[in-house]
């Protein structure tokens, strides 16, 4: 059993957007983005490196990518697949991802997940100050497309009056979503910063997150880190320091995080 070492209840939770609050095209965008201009522009030097299609997978995204800014995050795909100039040429890869991750949101490619939805309301019972923070420019507008009503009636949940009729942007106490920090994660910087907006100190926070940066990044500003491993990894985000690992949100022990642990039912 894993549980918090952080002392008293709970004030705050912070929850990460892809992979944990919505399932969204960004993995998809980034593979989709490699093998069109491997394809295409750089397929003269696409033979000199380790890149194949199949290569990019969810455990590669995850190890390599996940929870970075997006240029950390190109610069870091391609040197893992021995691009040359990888720094140089992660600002294309990275506009290239963008334009096609753009395409998807306004198609509508991505949704939120059940269990976090449930989970998010639960927090708010509980009467903690919840943030979205993200170091994607893309999870505001996602989050501002998700009506809590329609998800509600989907699921058959109760929804409180204060949040009906809003999106799910609109329903957190702080947004940090889509900022420019000096320090991306691991560094603790957009978590502190997101518990300063909330007025909640990082030792009575926890944050929610899918990728090993992003639990790294909590642990390193104090707080406790909750990690969803929705398609395996389970292993990665212990080594980061989770204080509880879970394959769906469903599995957290509301009555044990309204003491300030983290457990599983």
């Amino acid at each position: 059993m894993a549980a918090s070492d952080q002392q008293g209840a709970f004030a705050g939770a912070i929850f990460d957007v892809d992979g944990v609050l919505v399932d969204s095209p960004h993995e998809r965008a980034w593979a989709e983005s490699l093998r069109r201009l491997m394809e295409g522009s750089w397929r003269d030097l696409a033979g000199g490196t380790s890149y194949r299609p199949e290569r990019f997978d969810h455990d590669f995204y995850q190890e390599v990518m996940a929870g970075k800014p997006r240029m950390a995050g190109a610069q870091a795909a391609l040197e893992a697949f021995g691009v040359p100039d990888a720094e140089a040429a992660a600002k294309e890869y990275a506009e290239d991802k963008q334009a096609r991750v753009a395409e998807l949101i306004d198609a509508g490619e991505f949704h939120a997940y059940p269990d976090a939805i449930r989970f998010f309301l639960a927090t708010k019972r509980l009467g903690l100050r919840v943030a979205t923070a993200s170091s994607s420019r893309n999870a505001r507008p996602m989050l501002q497309r998700i009506a809590l009503d329609q998800l509600a009636d989907q699921l058959g949940l109760d929804l409180p009056a204060p949040l009906r009729g809003k999106s799910l942007i609109e329903a957190v106490d702080a947004d940090i979503s889509g900022r420019s920090f000096p320090r991306g994660k691991p560094d603790p910087m957009i978590f502190l910063t997101a518990a300063e907006e909330l007025g909640v100190r990082p030792a009575e926070s926890f944050v929610i997150e899918d990728a090993r940066s992003g639990i790294k990044a909590a642990k390193a500003g104090g707080m406790a880190g909750l990690g969803v491993a929705r398609q395996g990894g389970e292993e990665l985000l212990r080594e980061a320091g989770a204080d509880l690992v879970v394959s769906t949100l469903d599995e957290v022990d509301l009555d044990a995080m309204r003491e300030g642990r983290l457990e599983p039912k």
